[in-house]
């Protein structure tokens, strides 16, 4: 997903394009379909907290907060793919494809704290793993780039099925074991979170001493 595109720099292009296509057009299709993304978050909320918690009356708002969570998360993918596929890299992708991701993801957890549905200490530990590591990777690329790991491949797919789940708002409907499926999924998420930003921390760490080894400790 977005780890995927923005923060393995030229490692995303397919073997054999030229190192100038990174050099595109700001202006192309997987850019816009991140802004795009970055557009849908304030609808995303105000649906979402015009939905109010399960049980409440305004189900539709709450189901319009599901469709744009799913389209948000396909534009998500299929900006990625593109981008792979036509070489198509870009400072601004670089930088806004995460951001969008986050901001997504990061609003879903806060309004599910804010209702009532999620655990504060949950979205804390993940908010700042995800912050902090993305805000770690931009520090650390002047040494190198740190491509995404099938952890952190799995921790994002986890984190987007297990808000998937918790926004629908199907507990009156099928009973109380739904948002617990939804709970179990965001845990396994929660300690791949954990586990994936200290493996990041450590590459980091490998990351910055093998570039000064190789530069004379000057850096």
């Amino acid at each position: 997903m977005a780890a995927d595109r923005t923060l393995t720099g030229g490692g995303d292009r397919p073997a054999g394009t030229p190192a100038a296509a990174e050099k595109t057009s700001e202006f192309n299709l997987p850019n816009v379909l991140t802004g795009l993304r970055i557009v849908m978050v304030p609808f995303f909320v105000w649906a979402m907290w015009a939905g109010g918690p399960w049980g409440s009356d305004s189900t539709a708002a709450r189901w319009t907060a599901v469709v744009l969570f799913v389209v948000a998360m396909y534009t998500d993918k299929l900006d990625g793919d593109i981008a792979r596929a036509r070489g198509l890299v870009t400072n601004f992708g670089k930088i806004a494809d995460p951001i969008a991701d986050k901001l997504l993801t990061g609003s879903a957890l806060v309004l599910f704290s804010l209702l009532g549905e999620l655990w504060w200490w949950v979205t804390a530990v993940i908010l700042v793993r995800e912050w902090g590591i993305t805000l770690m990777r931009f520090v650390v690329i002047r040494y190198g780039v740190m491509p995404a790991g099938r952890g952190g491949k799995l921790k994002t797919v986890l984190q987007a099925v297990g808000i998937g789940l918790l926004l629908m708002p199907l507990t009156p409907v099928v009973g109380g074991w739904w948002p617990w499926l939804g709970w179990t999924v965001i845990g396994a998420a929660t300690v791949l979170t954990v586990l994936t930003g200290l493996e990041y921390m450590r590459d980091a760490v490998r990351l910055r001493r093998d570039w000064l080894a190789a530069h004379g400790g000057v850096g």
